[in-house]
């Protein structure tokens, strides 16, 4: 029978009586719910800033003409002038900032305080003057900034590595703002890290269950779309499937292309002008998205998560030019160098062409079924990261009937964009870094 002392000594080869071990994870918890609690409220400031644009857009119709185009202007010159880093999507940063080896390059060029702050603020500003982006890449950057920042409160000799607190923060990120759970740990493996060691996972998911928790006490326990009737999925849904995967993949992987290709110097004369002149190119940019806004009565504008919802759930987009614009709208905004996301955007331009594709199989066919199969297509062509991509529309739709049509779709999806582009964030991440330290 095992003495008082082999039991004492058993609890402290597991950590549970050592001090430092229960410090060290406190402070990861209160890092996990300090992120979920900042990445809600950014939710909560950028569905306020787009409905104030759309108000705005209401009353007068030419208001985004002159709006965007000076917003982003001013956006761009404030994110140059003292947010350097925070411009795009986010995630690029995040993983840049866990494959960074050289002592000599400062995380601080991809996640911090500061930077987290100006990716709220000026994110939310960029939805409020009507660009076409969404807040869920740019939380993924917000995470972790605020988890990497508590690692200086961390006990000497903890386990948990600063790099661990930037994985986990960027899943948080995620699964605090679509409430997506498994979309955070899939997201965390399969784009984040590329690796799931043994010693993150518990970190990783602690994270993602506190952040979560916090947005629950806050939002309630909603799915992002609302609960959708998918109807019956049988064999028939063989057909869409192959048909939606190969069309997101093409337009998805044209699209990742094109944001690769701006992502360096652009050649010719709007290269040079771009690059002598970023704030006159920001408001030319900004300029094309309040014009297709106008042709559009403002469906280019803002993340598309109302158009996409009305998609959802049986409404009719007034016509095909939907996904077109939209796809256009959020390319000009991620060229415009405004910080921003295209994982809200890319899941509108899918149900865009979900919609266009209804035709072909009969609009009673599972229209729900296909809309959302195009949505988790486009969203994998556009990122390649297949499982992230059909576990987030699952949960988003709660369409646990549909998982192994998204699972066939967002593989046909990935593998058809391969041949226009590479992975779209390891591109990217690969240009932060040879940007910091050149």
């Amino acid at each position: 029978m095992p003495t008082l002392s082999d039991i004492l000594a058993t609890f402290q080869t597991f950590k549970l009586t050592n001090l430092d071990a229960w410090r060290g994870r406190l402070i990861v918890w209160t890092a996990a719910a300090t992120a979920g609690l900042i990445v809600v409220l950014f939710a909560k400031a950028s569905e306020h800033a787009i409905a104030m644009f759309f108000l705005i857009q209401k009353s007068y119709w030419w208001a985004p003409i002159v709006l965007t185009p000076l917003a982003g202007m001013l956006i761009v010159w404030i994110t140059n002038r003292w947010f350097t880093g925070a411009g795009g999507s986010g995630i690029p940063q995040t993983i840049a900032a866990l494959h960074v080896e050289n002592q000599n390059t400062p995380l601080s060029s991809f996640v911090s305080l500061k930077l987290a702050f100006g990716k709220v603020v000026l994110g939310v500003g960029a939805l409020a003057a009507g660009f076409s982006a969404g807040r869920e890449g740019p939380s993924v950057q917000v995470g972790a900034s605020i988890m990497h920042a508590f690692r200086r409160f961390l006990p000497v000799g903890f386990s948990v590595h600063p790099k661990h607190l930037i994985l986990a923060g960027g899943a948080a990120g995620i699964s605090a703002a679509f409430n997506t759970p498994l979309a955070g740990v899939v997201f965390a493996i399969e784009e984040l890290g590329r690796r799931f060691e043994q010693k993150t996972n518990g970190v990783v998911i602690t994270a993602i269950v506190l952040a979560g928790l916090v947005s629950i006490s806050i939002q309630g326990n909603y799915t992002y779309f609302g609960n959708l009737a998918v109807g019956v999925v049988d064999r028939a849904i063989i057909l869409p499937v192959i048909v939606c995967g190969v069309v997101c993949g093409l337009f998805g992987g044209v699209f990742s292309r094109t944001l690769i290709e701006s992502s360096t110097r652009l050649k010719g004369r709007l290269g040079t002008f771009r690059l002598l002149h970023p704030l006159w190119w920001a408001g030319f940019c900004g300029l094309l998205v309040a014009m297709l806004g106008v042709i559009s009565a403002g469906a280019a504008h803002g993340s598309g998560y109302a158009y996409t919802q009305e998609l959802l759930k049986g409404g009719s987009v007034d016509s095909w030019q939907y996904a077109p614009v939209k796809y256009l709208a959020t390319i000009f905004t991620y060229l415009s160098g405004i910080p921003g996301g295209i994982f809200a955007p890319s899941l509108s331009i899918g149900a865009g062409i979900g919609h266009d594709l209804l035709p072909l199989f009969g609009h009673n066919h599972l229209p729900t079924a296909i809309i959302a199969l195009c949505m988790a297509g486009f969203l994998s062509a556009a990122t390649q990261a297949p499982l992230t991509s059909f576990i987030i529309v699952m949960e988003m739709i709660d369409g646990h009937e549909m998982v192994i049509s998204l699972m066939a779709v967002t593989m046909i999806a990935s593998l058809t964009a391969r041949i226009f582009s590479p992975p779209l964030y390891a591109t990217l991440a690969d240009i932060q870094l040879t940007r910091v330290t050149n």
